[in-house]
């Protein structure tokens, strides 16, 4: 699916015609299995590559990004940032050149591109703003940096194609964060909550808010949650119609499913 949000360098305005549409459906999160996940992980970013898991996390100091077998956990590199960078989302691109995964980094405006089979650092680029999420669609990047604004970079040079501000009911939506694309849309977790909201790259409308209260619930039952912290870290499961969610600190992945929300 190629990511058309708009031309190159231009942006949709918020409350335009364009970003009209009906209300968002509201879904909810339906715990389908869970999976044990690194406690001491300040999760940033998720991403699926077949059965393949990469994660990254943040801190100076504590930045890697990872990859491992799924469900198995069985760890296949890792990469440690050891440089004075607060690590963020991840993605991988498929280029002319190959595959590279993206990293972000916060508040240091630097991306870098890594080898996905060995995560070795290839290069690195400048971008302006901060980094927060970041997924891929199609031929294009889509980054997130708190705001409401989710902007569009090539794949191999990571130079912005175009923004488009997020809305809904005509109103902005702010606090984007960790990042997911699917030929339904871009699903973004919106930071400091327990929501989640897909969106319509092409016009930046949101068509679908996620309740996922439930798996907040789920895991502060537990005896190990004690320090856990926000919501962050989605992506979609190969093959399926499922979600992998977590949190900055959770003992606990959960493989869920999005389910219309009870109205009763």
């Amino acid at each position: 699916m190629s990511c058309a949000a708009s031309p190159a360098g231009s942006s949709i305005p918020a409350g335009s015609a364009e970003s009209a549409g009906p209300p968002p459906e509201a879904l909810v999160t339906h715990i389908v299995a869970d999976y044990p996940h690194d406690p001491t992980a300040f999760t940033q970013g998720l991403e699926f590559r077949g059965d393949v898991l990469y994660e990254s996390t943040g801190r100076v100091g504590s930045t890697y990004v990872r990859s491992s077998t799924w469900p198995a956990d069985t760890e296949i590199a890792r990469a440690d940032v050891t440089q004075p960078w607060f690590g963020e989302g991840i993605t991988i691109a498929d280029t002319d050149q190959g595959p590279v995964l993206w990293q972000l980094t916060w508040r240091d405006h630097t991306a870098i591109a890594r080898d996905p089979a060995t995560l070795d650092q290839l290069r690195t680029v400048t971008y302006d703003g901060e980094g927060w999420g970041i997924c891929a669609l199609g031929d294009r990047l889509v980054r997130s940096d708190g705001s409401d604004t989710l902007t569009f970079h090539d794949p191999v040079d990571f130079h912005v194609l175009g923004t488009v501000r997020v809305t809904d009911a005509g109103g902005s939506v702010d606090r984007l964060n960790e990042l997911e694309c699917t030929p339904e849309g871009v699903y973004a977790n919106i930071w400091t909550t327990d929501r989640l909201v897909r969106i319509d790259p092409n016009t930046g409308r949101v068509t679908a808010t996620i309740d996922a209260s439930p798996l907040r619930r789920a895991v502060e039952q537990r005896p190990d949650s004690a320090g856990i912290d926000v919501l962050n870290g989605v992506a979609a499961i190969p093959g399926t119609d499922r979600f992998l969610l977590t949190g900055k600190l959770w003992p606990v992945a959960y493989e869920v499913e999005l389910a219309a929300q009870s109205t009763s």
